[in-house]
Parts: C-alpha cells; structure tokens; sequence
C-alpha cells in the first residue's frame, strides 16, 4: 500500500468521525439523541476554569487602561510586544507638564518668584513620571504578565483537553447509540436467527467499551488540569499582593513629593482654603516613610520657603517692621489686605489675632495678611 492510499483511507476515516459526531451533536440539541452527562466534580471544575478566564481577562485589560490611559499607546506597546521588540521610550504627561513648567520657570526668571516656584513644581511633576514609570514596569512584570501567561498558556490547553474530552463524549454516545439499534433490529428479526446481526451487535459492543475507555481516560486528564485552577488562584493571590505593594509605594511617593513641594511653595492660610472647598489639609499618614525606601524619597535641599522665625518672634513683642512681599494675594474679604509680589509693606502684631496672621499697612490701607507670604527685612 502506497502513501497516497494511506492517506486518502485516513482522509476518509477522519471524515467519518467528524460526520458521526456531527449527527450525534445535532440529534442531541434536537432532543432525538441521549447525552452522556458528565459528573457534578467535573462539571464544577469545568465552571469553575471558565469562569476564572472570563474574570482574568476582564481584571487584565482594565490593569492595562489604568496604567496606560492612551488606546493608541497600547496598540503601539502590543504590535511590538507581538513583533518581539521594544517599545521606544516615550516621554509621559507628568514628565511632560513637568518639562513645561521648568521651561516656563526659566524664562520667566528662577529669581522671581512664580518662576521658582514653576521650575520647583516641575521638578516634583517629572518625579511623580518617574513614579509612573517605574509602577507600569513593575506591575506590568509582576501582575499582568502572570494573568497573561495563564490566558495564553493554561488556560488554551485546558481548552484543548475539553474540545477533546466533547469529541470522546459524541464518540461514546454515537457507539450507545448504534449499539441501541442494532439490539433493536436484533430483536425486531430474532425469529430469522440472523448470524450477520448477531455480528453487528458484537461489533458494537466492542466499539462501546473502546469509546468508553477513551472517553474515562479523557476525562481524567481534563479533571487532572481543571483540579490546578486552586493553584492558579493562589498564585494570581500573590501577583495580585505584589500589584497593591506597586501601587502603595507609588502613591505614597507621589503623596511626599507633594507635601515637599508645598512646603517649599509655602502653605496656604486656612480661609483661602476654605474659599476654595478645602476644609483642611491632610495629614501625613504615620505608615509613609515604612511604605517608601529612603532611596525614593526626594531631595528637600534647595529653596524652602517658609515663615521665618523672626516673623513668629515679632508676634511676641510690641512694635512694627517692614516686610517683603514674596507672592501674590487676593484678600478674600475686607478684613484683609491684597498684596502685590515683592512690594514692601509695615507688618506689627494683634493680641488676640490668629498665629498665621500679622496686620498689615500700605500707607492708609490696612488689613490682615498671612504671615507665610512674607520675609521680614533687616
């Protein structure tokens, strides 16, 4: 026998199989054909795993729009994933705004006033960037490619057992079927003793016992995988801890580099925090520094401005001083004296006025002003 007629007699067993599990399908949805149930273990597993894909490919694809808002940088990202390169370096909105405001700060003069503190805000924004950045990898490596794996690798072979473990099944049920018809006809023609049906009826037999063995077999192996779907939740359980340590560190980052830019800037007084629906200001968690290494906290050397201690002392004593104007300010109510960066006014103290406030004068106008948008002169 030649290759050529090896292949076509395969060919047309192959083609014999698919048309019995065809009708055996069909007859089945149709109500004409019993149906092998398959055992309530199996079944739960079977639930179980499809259920568990479903939920890993939702939870994956939204991790990768949190940490990658721009549909057409996650396009970018797979094609070359898919091309197995990587990806170029692209500049992120944080770093971005940050380079603006540096920039901004530059040629408006680090001397003055809104242009330090342009270039300090930028400096803090191009530090959160790099905060991004750094959270995208490392989730990107510890939670996403785990989900993925699974998706990918798995998942697509506990698939391909269950395609099989259906194929078994049609096989078991198309060889119950034709041995119930060939008792049937037996029956129907035993007064004409028929040896040829007798035949076929062993025949039958013997093709059900064969079914059913593939079939138990089948079956073992497709619960032998399903049963590692514990595993898989256990191990996504971990990648998922990993995932919140990311995005713990990052946060806590972002929030320090924050609370150091605002004390560099200066704090707001209370009322023009509440003008603007800010009741008051957080406080810093007590757990921060354990959730941040020392290496990413940023440097606080440079530029601080604050209220100068010589300021606090002149609300203990009697008397007036000039004061230097370091920024901007709109009185939020006639109690208080707009102020104008880098003029110079007189400032004394109260009894009995609020610590972050001095009264302030500007030939016959007068009114409070906050004492952090001041530097006493000598």
């Amino acid at each position: 026998m030649n290759i050529m007629d090896f292949n076509v007699k395969k060919l047309a067993a192959d083609a014999g199989t698919f048309l019995s599990r065809a009708v055996q399908f069909t007859e089945e949805k149709l109500g004409q054909a019993e149906k092998t149930e398959l055992d309530a273990h199996l079944e739960n597993l079977l639930s179980k795993a499809e259920c568990t894909k479903i939920w890993t490919e939702k939870i994956m694809k939204q991790t990768e729009v949190l940490l990658q808002p721009n549909p057409n940088a996650r396009i970018e990202e797979f094609v070359y994933e898919k091309l197995d390169r990587k990806a170029p370096s692209r500049i992120n909105n944080p770093e971005l705004l940050g380079q603006y405001m540096i920039d901004a700060g530059t040629e408006f003069g680090p001397g003055t006033a809104y242009g330090n503190a342009l270039i300090k805000c930028g400096e803090t924004q191009k530090r959160i960037g790099t905060a991004d950045r750094e959270l995208i990898q490392t989730s990107a490596l510890n939670f996403l490619t785990p989900l993925r794996n699974f998706i990918e690798g798995d998942y697509k072979t506990i698939a391909k057992e269950r395609k099989l473990l259906q194929n078994k099944r049609l096989d078991l049920d198309a060889a119950k079927t034709r041995l119930k018809k060939a008792k049937a006809a037996e029956t129907r023609n035993s007064q004409l003793n028929s040896a040829r049906l007798e035949g076929d009826n062993i025949m039958s037999e013997q093709e059900l016992r064969i079914t059913q063995s593939e079939f138990d077999r089948q079956a073992e192996i497709t619960r032998l995988l399903l049963e590692g779907i514990s595993s898989t939740h256990a191990h996504h359980l971990r990648c998922l801890n990993d995932f919140v340590e990311a995005q713990m560190t990052y946060y806590a980052q972002c929030y320090q580099y924050m609370l150091d830019l605002q004390k560099q800037l200066g704090s707001f007084p209370s009322n023009y925090l509440s003008n603007n629906n800010q009741t008051s200001v957080t406080p810093v968690p007590s757990v921060l520094p354990n959730a941040i290494g020392s290496s990413a906290m940023p440097s606080t050397s440079g530029l601080v401005i604050t209220s100068p201690s010589n300021l606090s002392d002149l609300k203990e004593c009697s008397g007036s001083r000039k004061a230097r104007v370091l920024y901007d300010y709109d009185a939020a109510n006639s109690t208080e004296l707009s102020l104008l960066a880098d003029e110079v006014i007189t400032v004394f103290s109260v009894v009995g006025m609020d610590s972050d406030w001095l009264m302030g004068e500007r030939g016959n106008q007068k009114g409070k002003v906050p004492i952090t948008y001041l530097e006493l002169l000598n």
